[in-house]
C-alpha cells in the first residue's frame, strides 16, 4: 500500500476509470468490426447477384422464343450464328442480312441483321414497324417473329426458320438450263392460297387492318411441308378506313410488284397487295419473272404480255411453267387462276377483287368439297368413338383458328 495525499493506494490493481476506458475501447472496437464485416457480406451478396443476373441475361435469348416474341442477348446470337459468319448467310435485302442460326436448344432460326451503314431513318423505321406490327399479329401464313435485340450499334430481329427457302428459289433458280428445284401445279395451288390467306388476314382478320406493301416471291418462305408464310414485313402500314387511301403518294415495294395507279390513287389501299399478288399468280402459272430482259420487247412486262395473250387459249398453253403437267384436270384450275390473276391486276383499283373474294375463288381448287354418301355418313358417325368426334369438331373450326389473333406480346428492344 502507498500512501499519496492521505489516500492508500494499492500498487497491484488498476484505478476504477482506467479499467472503465478500456472496456469502452473494446465495445467501440468490436462494433467497427462488426460494421465492417456486414458491409462486406453485403457487397459480396451484391456481387453474387450481379453476376447471376448477367448469365440470366446471356442465357434468357434462348427461352424467349415461342408463341411470344422476347429479348435475346447479343451474345446469345452470336453463339447461334458462329459470329454472323458468312456461311450462314440466308439472304440480302436493302436494309438487312439474314443469318441461320442455333439456339442453346437445338431451335433453329433465322436473325436478321440490320446493316450498320443503313441504319437511316427509312431504315430504323422498317425495323420499328416490324416489331410493332408482329407482336400484334399471329397466322398460320405470317412468318412469326420469335425476339430482338437492338442497342446504338446493333438492330437484330429473330424469325422463326423455314427450311424450303424462298418462293423465288423454286421458281426461277436455275441450273444446268433448269429450274433447280421445280413445284408442280398442286404445289402452286396451294401456296397462292396459303399467301391469299395471310394476306386476308392482314387486310380484315387482325387487330386493325394492314398493308404489307411488298409481296414478291422472295418475302414468301417455304416450310417442310412445301406451306407458305408472307415475310417482310418493314414496309406493312396500317390501312386506311374503308374507301378512303393514306395520304403518302411515295410508292413503296419492288419495281414490277408495284401498282402502277399508285399514285393516281392518291395513296395506298389494300388493293395495291391485290395487285402485287396478281402478279404473283402470273409468276406461278408461267414460270418468268415480273421482268425479263431477255425476253422480246413486247413481253419484257409479265402483267401486259399475261393480259395479252390470256384471251388466246392455243397460244395461252404454250406460256405455262413446261416443268407443270398439264393434264385436262389442271389446266381448268390454270384458267380459272389466270382469269383471277388479271383481276387481280386491273388497271382500276376498284375492278380489283377483295382478298376475301379471292380466297373463297381458290379454296375449292384446292380443297374441293366432296359431300359423303348418306349411308356413308350415317356409319361413318355411328362408328365415331368420342376422341374421334372431339378431332373431328376440332378440325372443323381449323379455319377459325387460324385466324384468330394471339395477344400481342410485349418486349422492349
Amino acid at each position: 500500500m502507498v500512501k499519496i495525499n492521505g489516500n492508500l493506494i494499492s500498487p497491484g490493481r488498476p484505478s476504477s476509470s482506467s479499467s472503465s476506458g478500456k472496456r469502452k475501447k473494446l465495445s467501440v472496437g468490436a462494433i467497427v468490426g462488426l460494421v465492417f464485416a456486414g458491409m462486406v457480406f453485403v457487397f459480396a451478396l451484391l456481387g453474387v447477384f450481379c453476376f447471376c443476373m448477367h448469365k440470366r441475361q446471356q442465357h434468357s435469348g434462348s427461352k424467349t422464343h415461342g408463341a411470344e416474341a422476347g429479348n435475346f442477348s447479343l451474345q446469345v446470337l452470336r453463339t447461334a450464328t458462329n459470329d454472323f459468319c458468312q456461311e450462314n448467310i440466308l439472304g440480302h435485302g436493302a436494309f438487312a442480312t439474314v443469318y441461320k442460326g442455333q439456339l442453346d436448344d437445338g431451335t433453329i432460326v433465322a436473325v436478321k441483321k440490320m446493316k450498320s451503314e443503313r441504319m437511316t431513318e427509312k431504315g430504323l423505321l422498317e425495323f420499328k414497324n416490324e416489331i410493332d406490327a408482329l407482336t400484334n399479329i399471329r397466322h398460320l401464313h405470317l412468318l412469326a417473329l420469335l425476339g430482338s435485340y437492338s442497342d446504338e450499334n446493333e438492330k437484330i430481329l429473330v424469325y422463326e426458320f423455314m427450311p424450303k427457302g424462298t418462293l423465288s428459289e423454286h421458281l426461277f433458280q436455275r441450273k444446268d438450263g433448269g429450274v433447280v428445284n421445280p413445284l408442280d401445279w398442286t404445289q402452286r395451288l396451294r401456296i397462292g392460297l396459303d399467301i391469299a390467306r395471310g394476306v386476308e388476314y392482314l387486310h380484315s382478320l387482325a387487330k386493325g387492318s394492314f398493308l404489307h406493301r411488298d409481296l414478291k416471291p422472295s418475302n414468301i418462305l417455304l416450310g417442310d411441308d412445301m406451306r407458305a408464310k408472307v415475310a417482310d414485313f418493314g414496309l406493312l402500314r396500317l390501312a386506311p378506313a374503308s374507301g378512303t387511301s393514306t395520304s403518302s403518294t411515295n410508292a413503296a415495294g419492288t419495281y414490277g410488284y408495284v401498282d402502277p395507279m399508285y399514285a393516281d390513287m392518291g395513296g395506298a389501299t389494300t388493293k395495291i397487295d391485290v395487285y402485287s399478288f396478281g402478279v404473283i399468280l402470273m409468276e406461278l402459272i408461267t414460270g418468268r419473272r415480273v421482268v425479263d430482259l431477255s425476253q422480246p420487247d413486247d413481253s419484257v412486262y409479265l402483267v401486259n404480255w399475261f393480259r395479252r395473250v390470256l384471251p388466246n387459249k392455243e397460244k395461252f398453253s404454250e406460256v405455262i411453267d413446261r416443268t407443270i403437267d398439264a393434264t385436262e384436270e389442271t389446266m381448268a384450275s390454270i384458267n380459272i387462276v389466270a382469269e383471277l390473276a388479271v383481276k387481280c391486276c386491273a388497271k382500276k383499283p376498284c375492278q380489283r377483287p377483295e382478298m376475301s373474294q379471292i380466297v373463297s375463288t381458290m379454296s375449292p381448287l384446292v380443297e374441293p368439297w366432296s359431300p359423303l354418301e348418306p349411308d356413308d355418313e350415317d356409319n361413318h358417325v355411328m362408328n365415331m368413338t368420342p376422341s374421334q368426334a372431339m378431332q373431328q369438331l376440332a378440325s372443323s373450326n381449323f379455319e377459325a383458328l387460324e385466324t384468330t389473333s394471339i395477344p400481342s406480346a410485349t418486349f422492349r428492344e
